[in-house]
């Protein structure tokens, strides 16, 4: 298969992308940048130049392909206090697909996430999420509308994916929180911290994505978690011996100010299954679970000095 992949050289897409290429696939990864596509370059894919606001760009590369796999997301606004706007370019990107792709029978395998979709209980696949206009709820519409896709003859997935996708080289969630107890001097968690996340390797995301491109039903609903839940407790330990420093309770109400804007995931209580994704695709993850991936210290190392 042809397939364009957004999103192509991030943190998933550059797993994605050779998972891709090594099984036999052709790959269209949409580079913004001269170093984003001289890595794509590199990995054997062809170039499509452009961002996720060029729904012409998006909308030509993708009937131009036998699939799209849509991971792009604008996380440098979201994360910097313009959710609404990201959430919002996604919408119209997923558009633009909807528009390339319909009456094909062609796969678009839409990346989501799973995080507060049904807070303290285990969330399956067959759980869907509620909107309630605000930011967040936004980007959860736009999934269900890629469901929808299933009617207008699209082979629609969402892969809605744990809030930790680690492994070497991850800048995310995992990566703040050690930044964040090197900077305090002491490795917190919220309250008792049993609550629970989710996680995924990266590759074995990859993997997943890869099976629902290649055969995922139309209108699925996959879940991304390796494991169901990992309390933050056990996290924050892990961090605390690695870099020899005390591990401490941070009481709710002081959280915004210990953790700034992370308070707001890092108090989540959400389990995940992904029993039913698992029966569907025979998609069985083998890669390091995340406190054994914390375990080999690749989170914990920093640069030489003058490097």
């Amino acid at each position: 298969m042809r397939i364009f992949v957004t999103g192509a050289s991030g943190w998933i897409g550059s797993a994605v992308v050779p998972e891709l290429i090594e099984t036999g696939h052709q790959v269209l990864g949409l580079a913004r940048s001269d170093a984003s596509a001289t890595a794509l370059g590199t990995a054997g894919a062809e170039v499509v130049r452009g961002t996720v606001d060029d729904v012409d760009v998006l909308r030509d590369a993708a009937a131009a392909s036998d699939g799209v796999i849509h991971l792009a997301f604008k996380h440098d606004i979201a994360f910097s206090g313009d959710f609404r706007g990201a959430a919002e370019a996604d919408r119209r990107a997923v558009d633009a697909f909807g528009e390339a792709l319909a009456g094909t029978d062609r796969p678009f395998v839409l990346a989501s996430g799973v995080a507060g979709l049904t807070p303290g209980r285990v969330a399956t696949e067959r759980d869907m999420p509620t909107s309630d206009g605000s930011p967040v709820s936004i980007r959860a519409v736009t999934a269900q509308e890629v469901l929808g896709f299933a009617a207008r003859g699209i082979r629609s997935s969402v892969i809605r994916l744990s809030p930790t996708c680690h492994g070497e080289g991850d800048n995310g969630f995992m990566a703040m929180l050690v930044a964040l107890a090197r900077a305090k001097g002491v490795s917190g968690y919220i309250g008792d911290g049993a609550n629970r996340w989710p996680a995924v390797h990266r590759l074995d995301a990859a993997h997943l994505f890869r099976l629902a491109v290649e055969r995922a039903p139309a209108g699925s609903v996959l879940h991304g978690a390796a494991e169901e839940g990992v309390a933050i407790r056990d996290v924050a330990e892990v961090i605390g011996r690695h870099l020899d420093v005390p591990v401490v309770s941070v009481a709710p109400e002081a959280a915004a100010e210990h953790f700034g804007w992370l308070a707001g995931f890092l108090g989540l209580d959400a389990p995940v299954s992904s029993t039913l994704t698992r029966d569907l695709l025979a998609w069985e993850p083998a890669h390091p679970a995340l406190l054994e991936d914390l375990d080999k210290g690749h989170y914990f190392r920093t640069p030489a000095s003058g490097v």
